[in-house]
């Protein structure tokens, strides 16, 4: 009889809880079996693992072999498990002599002729495994990724054959060390658009203070290309952020590429996206789009081809910047502190207010058409910019604006100040924060109190315009929020209200 415990890890959300694989070799006629409540992946490990074992020249037992996954109550998914497996069953026949097994993590997926093909998740296992002080070897396709860690000793590999060479001290494997780029992420440059001033100072606006923007106007008027530009008038991603968007990334289809470190993500979802793509969801809970855009900007574009129920899922994590996935057997929480940048037509066919006049919609199409999105959803966007069509001699003539470099600088020091006032940007101010830090004048929340009647907005719509009144401030470096600061910010908020045209 033998026993030996190799350690592992499952995937719980962004966490990733440790497996101890418990491989036991009993005598009794031969037989394989995995408990430990794995699903049909990890059943299916059995006969990769002893195909692998024998492919790899090494001797499979003919006994009874019992894989206990512990702890029991933790659900197991997908082949990151056959490594450990495998090793866990050459340990206890004496196949693999390592007095310090107990030092080591594995993970990875095996092919038939032991070759590791790469896993999901392999960053967020990289950081539980050096918090626990233990080297992590895993298959040399995902190391880069989780070499993304700092101080994690990762041990690539190609196939179970080197893993056991190195484990019996016949090979050496040194730790991967990932050079990653200290340059600044390139992106698309704010000089590419023409004309759209209003729309450009929407979009600094929206960068200063972390604010959500919609922008609305004919195809064709340059929407997607400010949305693009976005992620270069932010600040660079600090170590934990980009650690965090990098965690989230790795859970995904997709996986994390190392050259992406410390660029911002920028998801385009397309308008046929379920809700659970959107937010996230599954019977093994997975991160959706709004936290895959995690310190980062998530751009729906024609917003109302979108279905209505899919947006409203964007309620929450709009407010709260997390996300709550419940499901009968799992529960999962992700984080989704994304900033939202939609972009729609004014019209059905989209030409409303086109300088060619060819739009033919009715009233009632239109007010039917923005009517998708809903009244609670449109009161969470803090900036609603029009974005008209030019004409043929303002686009050949106009000039040339700002670039994003010089964009970036005002919206970097309009970030300092809300960080050395409040310590969090102005979208993210809450009650008695706003309260203390929005000082504004007495001319100001007259006005603000002005519109508040006139306008019917609501008390969530209220404080939304005061926090991007506090933003405009901090651009103009003003300390007090002034009238025209107010003016401006309710303003930024009517384009949907203004109602259809009539023909």
């Amino acid at each position: 009889m033998a026993l030996a415990v190799v350690a592992s890890r499952a995937l719980s959300g962004l966490d990733a809880p440790e497996v101890a694989v418990e491989v036991h070799l009993a005598n009794g006629l031969p037989a394989f079996n995995i408990v430990g409540l794995p699903d049909t992946e990890v059943k299916e490990s059995r006969d990769r693992v002893r195909a692998a074992i024998l492919t790899s020249g090494f001797e499979f037992p003919a006994r009874k072999i019992t894989v206990n996954l512990a702890p029991a109550d933790l659900p197991k998914d997908s082949g990151r498990f056959d490594l450990p497996i495998a090793i866990g069953i050459l340990a206890a026949s004496g196949q693999v002599n390592c007095p310090a097994l107990d030092q080591y993590e594995f993970a990875g997926e095996l092919a038939l002729s032991g070759l590791l093909r790469p896993i999901r998740g392999a960053l967020a296992m990289a950081c539980r495994a050096r918090q626990a002080g233990r080297r992590f070897m895993l298959s040399a396709a995902s190391a880069p990724e989780a070499a993304v860690v700092s101080g994690a000793a990762i041990l690539p590999v190609e196939s179970l054959l080197q893993a056991c060479a190195a484990l019996n001290g016949l090979q050496s494997v040194e730790p991967l060390a990932v050079a990653l780029e200290s340059r600044r992420p390139s992106y698309p440059d704010l000089l590419d658009v023409k004309g759209q001033a209003a729309a450009r100072l929407a979009l600094e606006i929206a960068a200063a203070g972390e604010h959500s923007l919609l922008l609305m106007g004919p195809p064709g008027t340059g929407k997607s290309m400010l949305a693009a530009r976005l992620p270069g008038l932010l600040p660079p991603l600090g170590d934990e952020e980009a650690l965090e968007s990098a965690a989230l990334l790795s859970l995904g289809s997709q996986g994390f590429q190392a050259d992406g470190w410390r660029v911002r993500p920028f998801r385009s979802p397309h308008h046929t996206a379920s809700a659970v793509a959107l937010v996230g969801g599954g019977s093994e809970p997975r991160p959706g789009e709004v936290s895959l855009a995690h310190h980062g900007v998530l751009f729906l574009d024609e917003l109302p081809e979108f279905d209505r129920r899919v947006l409203e899922v964007l309620r929450e994590p709009l407010e709260s910047g997390t996300i709550h996935i419940s499901r009968a057997a799992r529960q999962a929480s992700f984080p989704a502190r994304f900033q939202l940048v939609a972009a729609m037509n004014p019209c059905p066919c989209g030409y409303q207010g086109h300088p060619s006049g060819r739009c033919q919609c009715t009233p009632e199409q239109v007010a039917r058409y923005r009517g998708k999105i809903s009244g609670p959803l449109l009161d969470r966007i803090d900036l609603q910019v029009e974005v008209p069509a030019l004409r043929a001699e303002e686009l050949q003539s106009a000039n040339a604006g700002e670039d994003s470099a010089t964009v970036r600088r005002r919206v970097l020091a309009a970030r300092e100040r809300q960080l050395v006032r409040q310590g969090k940007l102005n979208a993210r101010l809450q009650g008695a924060e706003l309260d203390a830090c929005a000082q504004a004048e007495p001319e100001a929340l007259q006005l603000l109190g002005q519109a508040l009647d006139k306008l019917g907005l609501s008390a969530r719509s209220y404080h939304r315009i005061l926090r991007v009144s506090r933003t405009i401030a901090d651009l103009a470096e003003a300390e007090r929020i002034r009238r025209e600061h107010v003016l401006q910010a309710i303003q930024w908020r009517r384009a949907m209200q203004a109602g259809p045209e009539r023909h």
